[in-house]
């Protein structure tokens, strides 16, 4: 499993939401794409740290360094989860999951949802460790 990034402030989120919208931005593009309006030393500062976080990257254009998302929502999101079952449930998924249920933020129907999109998902990998074992002409 690769290294947890540091988690992202309410600020570097807004900065992801952004790009993961927009595209490979600016800075003054981001800048102007804020909620807040942030000097633009202040979003270069935030965009470096992010960097450094693992959750952007930048590439050259001309003057401009343009920068996009290392990894897309689903992927921050994951990640987010997986620190919240380390820190609050032990390490344990269900234990999470159970707790969602008795707390009221999700239902058995969603429950019943997520059941089937899990066989689902083992059904596909079947398929792929299949092909996998499968001779190749």
């Amino acid at each position: 499993m690769a290294a947890a990034r540091p988690t992202l402030s309410p600020l570097e989120h807004d900065v992801m939401t952004v790009i993961w919208r927009r595209g490979p931005s600016t800075a003054e593009d981001i800048a102007g794409a804020l909620r807040r309006r942030l000097k633009n030393a202040t979003v270069r500062t935030l965009l470096r740290r992010m960097e450094a976080k693992g959750y952007l990257r930048h590439a050259k254009r001309g003057r401009a360094f343009v920068y996009e998302g290392c990894l897309g929502p689903d992927q921050a999101a994951s990640g987010a989860v997986r620190r919240i079952i380390d820190r609050f449930c032990g390490g344990s998924a269900a234990t999470l999951l159970v707790g969602l249920l008795d707390h009221g933020v999700i239902d058995r129907r969603e429950l019943r949802a997520l059941e089937r999109r899990l066989g689902e998902r083992e059904k596909e990998r079947e398929k792929e460790k299949e092909k996998e074992r499968r001779p190749r002409d």
